[in-house]
């Protein structure tokens, strides 16, 4: 049952109307032992250009992929694997990638919580608490979040990228918010994108919901709440982001590392 609990930060519910899918065939890739794996091109910028398809692609857990996933992943020259799970997750499910790919864990801030006793003594609507809670904790973010665009950076041309946590969609979801935003895609397509993880993982998330109910006797409401991705929990990372450091942009350049020169060279890669 540990598992389940490793994974509470990483399940959501349907919420189909603030969702983006209308792209979703082109956008989202099937495969057969990972969920929400979706390709992160084709958001236009504020200055009309487009974020390139087939280059940066966001998911979950990649420890159960198939042969026929890992022959996906080649033809889509998936070569980087960025997993920002913990030490504790990524020994217990390691990603099945194929040979050569250059992985590396980030596991900042994803190990040393006991969530099974966080979990056990809520009730009701506690759950939303918890989560704007992690979403505001700013301490772990450049360390988490920089081995992630140094890769991107380093990415070789034709070649292609994936980023994915558990579930991923609360450090996922992060990630590719500010990456998009790097890239000069507007707030609410970032919503968008983020909020749809409530779409791609709506079967596992009832199923997860179950699970922790049945098993770990977690109040129904409390796992609920807890589940969804609400644009109030986005809101609150930028939020915490904009009162410590002043603004997104200065995060970014003096925490990331992300000056003028590589956010240009961001912009160069992944837009046409």
């Amino acid at each position: 049952m540990k598992k389940y609990f490793l994974l509470f930060i990483s399940f959501g519910v349907l919420s189909a109307s603030q969702a983006q899918v209308a792209d979703s065939i082109k956008r989202h890739v099937a495969l057969q032992g990972a969920s929400n794996f979706r390709d992160l091109g084709g958001y236009t910028t504020a200055d009309g250009h487009h974020v390139k398809w087939g280059q940066i692609y966001r998911s979950a857990d990649m420890s159960k992929l198939t042969d026929a996933d890992l022959v996906v992943l080649k033809e889509r020259k998936i070569t980087y694997d960025v997993d920002l799970r913990g030490n504790q997750e990524s020994a217990q499910a390691p990603d099945r990638i194929n040979p050569g790919t250059d992985y590396i864990l980030s596991p900042a801030g994803s190990d040393g919580i006991d969530w099974m006793k966080t979990i056990a003594k809520l009730k009701g609507d506690q759950g939303d608490s918890v989560m704007n809670a992690y979403y505001g904790n700013t301490q772990f973010l450049a360390e988490r979040y920089k081995i992630f665009f140094d890769k991107l950076l380093k990415l070789p041309q034709d070649n292609s990228l994936v980023f994915h946590c558990t579930a991923g969609k609360d450090r996922t979801g992060i990630g590719a918010a500010l990456l998009l935003y790097s890239l000069g895609v507007p707030y609410d397509t970032i919503m968008d994108d983020y909020l749809a993880s409530n779409y791609y993982r709506r079967a596992d998330n009832i199923k997860m919901v179950n699970q922790m109910v049945k098993y770990a006797h977690i109040d129904e409401q409390v796992a609920k709440n807890m589940a969804g991705v609400k644009k109030e929990f986005l809101d609150t990372t930028f939020k915490a982001i904009t009162s410590q450091y002043g603004s997104v942009d200065n995060f970014l350049k003096t925490q990331v590392g992300l000056d003028d020169q590589k956010i240009g060279l961001l912009k160069k890669k992944f837009l046409e």
